[in-house]
């Protein structure tokens, strides 16, 4: 395994460097990047497994990757690490791509690598990157990136029903009637409550797509039943506000 580290912070880089090089992994080699440019010339001369790449640089941002390398040239994993930034990392997790939060923490490094390593499909990448790429330039959350079996299933938010938590996984029900089981607890897609397309989460197990409300019923401790027919219940604490969102609709 190659990796690649482009951040402009040489405290950043050593640190980096030092937790990989700790971390009894079977690297191949660790080569480093001051700016963006430096680090394409090095991707096109190393073929890294995996980079990790600053966002805030000067001169180009690290997003910007995106715009030297076709679709089909993408064939290496990329971990953003970053200061705290809620849109950005908002995208990330819609589009279930890696990042790092700064100050770095070893225990997460070598989680990130190890995920990675497990879970590489190089035939899915391309398409996790344009959507990151459509993501952050437009500014707009119109899919969110699904991990399943065999790499990213990207569904659009408006065919999504309902999500239901079962533990640590999330069974989102869809438009076209089939259902997708994710192995990230519910609480992972919170930020889909926030993307503007009108989510709504009645219940701690439960959050629901408002245009595919069917029916609301006073009895039995308050529910909803949405166009699928599934019935969802609405917490104590929830209905006032629930009432509230129903006749602003």
């Amino acid at each position: 395994m190659d990796i690649l580290i482009i951040d402009d912070e040489p405290k950043a880089r050593n640190l980096l460097r030092t937790i990989i090089s700790e971390g009894k992994l079977e690297v191949s080699s660790i080569r480093e990047a001051g700016d963006l440019m430096e680090g394409i010339k090095l991707i096109r001369e190393m073929d890294p497994t995996i980079i990790f790449l600053d966002i805030e640089m000067p001169n180009l941002l690290g997003t910007e990757i995106f715009n030297y390398f076709d679709k089909d040239e993408m064939n290496f994993e990329i971990v953003f690490t970053t200061a705290y930034d809620q849109y950005a990392l908002r995208a990330f997790e819609m589009n279930a791509v890696d990042y790092i939060l700064k100050p770095l923490r070893p225990k997460r490094v070598l989680d990130v690598i190890d995920r990675v390593q497990k879970n590489q499909s190089q035939s899915k990448l391309s398409e996790k990157f344009v959507e990151l790429h459509q993501t952050l330039t437009s500014k707009k959350f119109n899919k969110i990136g699904l991990p399943v079996n065999d790499g990213i299933l990207f569904v659009p938010l408006v065919d999504i029903i309902h999500m239901e938590a079962d533990g640590m996984y999330t069974t989102f029900y869809l438009l076209n009637g089939d259902k997708k089981v994710v192995s990230k607890p519910l609480k992972h897609f919170v930020s889909i409550l926030e993307s503007g397309n009108g989510f709504y989460r009645p219940h701690r197990s439960h959050v629901i797509n408002i245009q595919f409300l069917k029916q609301y019923v006073k009895k039995d401790g308050n529910y909803v039943i949405l166009e699928n027919d599934h019935v969802v219940p609405i917490s104590k604490d929830k209905r006032e506000e629930f009432l509230n969102l129903l006749t602003n609709i």
